[in-house]
């Protein structure tokens, strides 16, 4: 077998082959004998049918068999002579097969170049100090005081700004059909609320009923909106206040496990503090990841770029399936989405591969303990037992991508141990 190696780019390789016309022969005569004896063709018994029939028969469905039982074992061992790892199945092109001559065919594929990642010591990375201030526990605890708030019955007034009015509404867009909802809690204030709505609920009382249009702006945000007119019909039923319990201890036990005001404030200090740390690991291990990613001066490979945008832009959808939104209704530009997430999924698939260079380098590798240990993490994370786990990902092909990603997190903290950190 011929072959030879064209260099398109540092990552674009172009492999020429060319198969010897004994070996096309041979499979051409293995192939048409199985068609022989199987073939069905009228006035010749089954597996009788000369060899001569069946090859000018089945010639191109011979000659297709040919080229699919071949190359994929030629280009298999062509890439493993030479040591070569494409990054995604390699595109066959420009074959020829017939009888009595060589098979020839062109594979294009891209591969990640050898490169030296670097000294690991040189990296220098800062960890953002955690101190927790009395001002930031304080914002906290409001916090939990205005989430721990109840809504109460007022009685005796008309609708005041900040109530939350429980009506049962109708919605009439145009060209749609009356939207109707009973007992819906608006609260007289809110950001989503439509503009103007609020003004036309405040002064009215339990009991009352109006109707009003709203005039959307032309450049509202929704743009099935802007520039149109909403006619809205409200019946009020009750009118609630919200209230704010008091920090005090009853609060505090009200909350959990806390016997005092105190108790409860040093366990938002020890969260904060937990948070600020966690935080600044995450930081950290961007800023290592970017520092890798820099030391990637080839182009990195299309396919490996255009898989991680997918990956992203699927794991977008899935986010919004999770709250409930249509991606298809949600009016996304999905073009504009996946180019704003190229630049990113460059960093990451960069710094990935210098991760993979490092494991190669340094011989880091995953125990097949670790691996049971991760699948058994997950599934007592999705209430799974840990057989339905891995057998789903021997399906989807998810084992070797759980390896990888097991052993880029080693890598990391091998990275990690070798640069120069500087707190504070």
């Amino acid at each position: 077998m011929k072959t030879e190696f064209v260099d398109l780019s540092d990552t674009r390789k172009q492999l020429l082959v060319e198969i010897p016309s004994t070996v096309v022969d041979a499979e051409i005569d293995r192939i048409a004998r199985d068609y022989g004896k199987a073939a069905r063709i009228p006035g010749f018994r089954p597996g009788k049918v000369p060899t001569k029939v069946v090859r000018t028969r089945f010639r191109d469905q011979i000659l297709h068999d040919v080229a699919h039982d071949l190359i994929p074992r030629a280009v298999d061992n062509a890439l493993r002579e030479r040591g070569v790892e494409p990054v995604d199945t390699p595109d066959i092109k420009n074959v020829l097969v017939e009888e009595g001559q060589p098979l020839k065919f062109t594979a294009d594929f891209e591969t990640v170049p050898a490169f030296d990642p670097g000294d690991y010591g040189s990296l220098n990375l800062k960890k953002a100090a955690t101190s927790v201030t009395d001002e930031s526990v304080a914002e906290a605890m409001e916090r939990l005081r205005q989430r721990a708030a109840r809504h109460e019955p007022v009685e005796g007034r008309q609708v005041e700004a900040g109530d939350t009015v429980v009506v049962d509404l109708v919605r009439e867009a145009p060209g749609e059909q009356a939207d109707r909802h009973e007992s819906v809690s608006i609260e007289i204030g809110a950001s989503a609320n439509p503009p103007g709505f609020d003004d036309q609920l405040i002064g009215l009382a339990v009991g009352d009923q109006k109707r009003f249009p709203v005039e959307y702006p032309d450049d509202h945000g929704v743009k099935e909106l802007a520039g149109t007119t909403v006619h809205y019909s409200v019946a009020v039923k009750g009118i609630n206040i919200r209230v704010v319990p008091a920090m005090d201890d009853e609060f505090a036990k009200d909350l959990g496990d806390f016997d005092s005001l105190d108790a409860l404030r040093a366990h938002v200090r020890e969260d904060l503090q937990r948070g600020g740390e966690r935080a600044a690991e995450r930081e950290l291990r961007n800023d290592l990841l970017r520092q890798l990613a820099g030391r990637v001066t080839f182009e990195i490979p299309e396919a490996l770029l255009e898989r991680e945008v997918e990956r992203r832009t699927e794991e977008f959808v899935r986010r919004l399936h999770e709250q409930g939104v249509d991606p298809r209704k949600a009016n996304i530009d999905w073009q504009g989405f996946r180019d704003h997430q190229r630049e990113p999924a460059r960093e990451a698939v960069a710094s990935a591969i210098v991760l993979d260079e490092v494991a190669r380098r340094e011989q880091v590798g995953v125990e097949s303990a670790e691996l049971d240990a991760e699948i058994d993490r997950y599934a007592s994370g999705t209430g799974r037992t840990s057989e339905d786990v891995r057998a789903r990902l021997e399906k989807e092909g998810g084992i070797s991508r759980l390896y990888m990603g097991l052993r880029r997190e080693k890598a990391v903290d091998l990275v990690r141990s070798r640069a120069t950190i500087v707190e504070g």
